[in-house]
């Protein structure tokens, strides 16, 4: 593996899907030459502007045709990430494609067939590291997608890190997050510590790890809204707009919501000329009156079973604005920013001059607007859709944060109603009250887009990081309680302990056996050596072992006594020593024929030739199966046995006397093993034990030695 680690990371959103390609240093790599700072933060994560493309329309408008998902949707996506991520890295870099509000909406049966297809699709036309569907490509609940934007905005923010440069005070260094996209809206962020004790039970857990292997542990409150998303929240508006109309039979609906004299339908598409056979809407650009009718659907008046609550009657722990200052990203931006030019000159949300603008531009007549767009007066990036989108989701935003979520408007007294930003003076009168960047709109922080995808990179990425203790808990996500709780959430699969894949990288074992920094790096690769030396040496076969084991003999024997090699040897390796013993039993004692089935017999000639045992004539036979003649009138020898015992199959003998032998004969574990003898003219077939003379391959007289 390289020194780099990738990420592919497909946001499935209800607009549309985006993917994010993310890298990092391995473990081993950024630990070297890093400083103490270093090693005490997180694994740093980088990314290109052109590792990020993004198609429409949302992967959920698959549903009823989930077999296209892949070859007609995910394919450029897939294929842009391939031409990313380097063909050596590939197998070792995950992908996930974790679905947010869009897919929630649909039902179970749609999901698990789009989710299926998906993972079948990225299986079969890629080899990034997918191990478990289920991890990998899933519908990811609200609560989580808050925490990985969480993560996300304070890891770009620096106040992990360095905590010590985000003092807000009460002993509190971290921001507050907040995301709203078509669908839903969350919100995500540490309590004081009063609240905190509060309402522990509230609270999620989460653990990262750094570079050195020590931890980091957040308690974060987090919530997600369904259908509170610009998109979801726009539907229930023209639902209730349409309920308010007291005749049926009007077909012109007033829209405050909408710039003066924009005709749309119902379903927000608009109307070219005067001639309509249905209902449509007429924009009226109050946009006083369009905040004044999106604040129900804040549903603020739902019962609050546990005080404080939000929105829709949900909990929360009471918010201090003295500490808690928030990061707002997606919709919060793209509203504030796209038309309004904020994001080129405030370094702050300034209530006041915001809602001064957005009312200015609402009140315009629809054809003064088509004009400025045509002469880009507010950029390229809005076009019509979005001038006349802008000013119900501009209403939409001013009433989440400041009724809803409690913001405060900071500048409203102060400034009069004018173009000017005072974010500058503002700024300085909310210090004095003891309000600080309450809120704040980002897109991109050093050059990096905010986005909750980074925060499950981040997460993944510190859980390869070793534990700097063997008992360390893992890295994730989890209720807020001691050790690991049963909902504890793990960045991969690959991490989950117990039956299946271990709590380690995929390189960890090279690291600890080669890694410059394991002191058990000498005795981890000598025992690996040893490991692989005895298996190699069971895997060889029989007879290379017994090969090997004479080539030994040879090197021992030279200056020794043969006898006492044998016996320090032969004895204490049966596997592959020889048995001596059991075979001279059998010479003393005699006894029973052994049967050799199988077996081809020589001629009577041909034993009669070899009958005549020459001690040189015998070292020249192979020990692979070699036969030799054994004169009846030749003096008694001592034999060995390899490999064999006296009960052993294929041992033929037939003996009278130790003087007197028929012969003997050792199977061999093949016929190949078969070949000629010394004695020339004779054929190589294996002797029968009851007509020859010739002594078994096996066996050695000890007189040679």
């Amino acid at each position: 593996m390289g020194k780099w680690r990738y990420g592919v990371i497909l946001d499935a959103g209800s607009s549309g899907t985006r993917v994010h390609i993310y890298r990092w240093l391995n473990n081993s790599k950024a630990r070297q030459g890093a400083s103490p700072q270093e090693l005490k933060s997180l694994p740093k994560i980088t990314t290109k502007q052109d590792w990020t493309k993004k198609i429409h329309p949302g992967i959920s408008t698959f549903a009823g045709k989930p077999e296209e998902v892949g070859p007609d949707y995910l394919d450029e996506l897939l294929q842009h990430a391939l031409d990313i991520v380097p063909e050596t890295a590939v197998k070792d870099t995950p992908v996930f494609l974790l679905a947010t509000a869009g897919m929630r909406l649909l039902s179970d049966a749609d999901r698990s067939q789009i989710l299926s297809q998906t993972c079948s699709f990225f299986r079969a036309n890629s080899k990034f590291l997918l191990p478990d569907c289920d991890v990998h490509i899933q519908v990811i609940p609200g609560e989580t997608e808050g925490l990985y934007g969480w993560i996300a905005a304070n890891y770009l923010l620096g106040s992990f890190d360095s905590p010590e440069d985000h003092a807000h005070g009460k002993n509190h260094h971290t921001y507050g997050f907040l995301d709203m996209g078509g669908a839903s809206a969350q919100i995500a962020f540490v309590p004081n510590s009063t609240e905190v004790e509060k309402h522990a039970n509230d609270l999620k857990l989460m653990r990262l790890r750094n570079v050195d292997g020590s931890s980091q542990e957040y308690q974060i409150f987090v919530t997600s809204w369904l259908e509170f998303g610009v998109r979801e929240a726009r539907r229930r508006y023209i639902e209730a707009l349409q309920e308010s109309v007291s005749f049926p039979e009007v077909t012109e609906i007033p829209e405050p919501c909408l710039p003066n004299g924009l005709r749309t339908t119902i379903d927000g598409q608009p109307l070219p000329d005067e001639t309509n056979s249905g209902s449509y809407l007429l924009g009226t650009g109050r946009f006083d009156e369009c905040i004044r009718q999106t604040y129900p659907l804040l549903d603020k008046d739902a019962p609050c079973a546990d005080e404080p609550c939000l929105l829709h009657g949900v909990h929360a722990p009471a918010i201090d604005f003295d500490v808690n200052h928030f990061i707002g990203i997606s919709e919060y931006w793209h509203t504030t920013h796209e038309i309004f030019e904020m994001g080129y000159k405030d370094k702050a949300y300034d209530f006041n001059t915001y809602q001064h603008r957005v009312d200015a531009f609402c009140s315009q007549e629809w054809a003064a607007i088509e004009q400025g767009l045509s002469e880009e007066r507010w950029g390229s990036k809005v076009n019509r859709e979005k001038a006349f989108e802008v000013c119900f989701k501009a209403s939409w935003l001013i009433n989440v944060l400041h009724s809803g979520i409690g913001i405060p408007r900071v500048g409203i007294e102060e400034t009069e109603s004018s173009s000017h930003n005072g974010t500058k003076e503002v700024l300085q009168h909310g210090k004095d009250k003891g309000y600080v960047h309450p809120f704040q709109a980002v897109n991109k922080i050093d050059s990096t887009e905010v986005s909750w995808t980074l925060g499950k990179v981040v997460l993944y990425a510190s859980s390869q990081v070793p534990a700097i203790e063997e008992d360390a808990l893992p890295v994730g996500i989890g209720s807020n309680e001691p050790g690991i709780p049963p909902d504890f959430q793990y960045p991969s699969v690959e991490l989950v302990p117990g039956p299946g894949p271990l709590v380690e990288e995929s390189d960890s074992w090279h690291e600890s056996l080669f890694g410059g920094e394991s002191p058990r790096r000498i005795p981890g690769v000598l025992l690996f050596l040893l490991i692989v030396i005895i298996v190699l040496f069971f895997l060889c076969g029989r007879n290379r072992r017994l090969r090997m084991y004479h080539r030994l003999r040879t090197l021992f024997k030279r200056g020794d006594s043969s006898r006492s090699r044998r016996r320090l040897l032969g004895p204490k390796l049966p596997f592959i020593g020889r048995s001596s013993a059991a075979y001279e039993r059998v010479l003393e004692d005699g006894g029973p024929d052994f049967e050799l089935s199988g077996v081809d017999t020589d001629s009577d000639d041909d034993v009669q030739n070899r009958s005549t045992y020459s001690p040189s004539q015998s070292k020249r036979h192979s020990l692979k199966g070699s036969t030799t003649g054994l004169s009846s009138q030749a003096p008694p020898f001592k034999f060995e046995l390899g490999n064999i015992s006296s009960t052993s199959i294929g041992l033929g003998i037939a003996p009278s006397n130790a003087l007197d032998r028929q012969g003997l004969v050792i199977r061999t574990e093949s016929r190949e093993h078969l070949v000629p003898t010394a004695t020339t003219g004779s054929r190589s077939r294996t002797v029968s034990p009851t007509r020859s003379y010739r002594k078994s391959p096996m066996l050695r007289p000890v007189s040679d030695e």
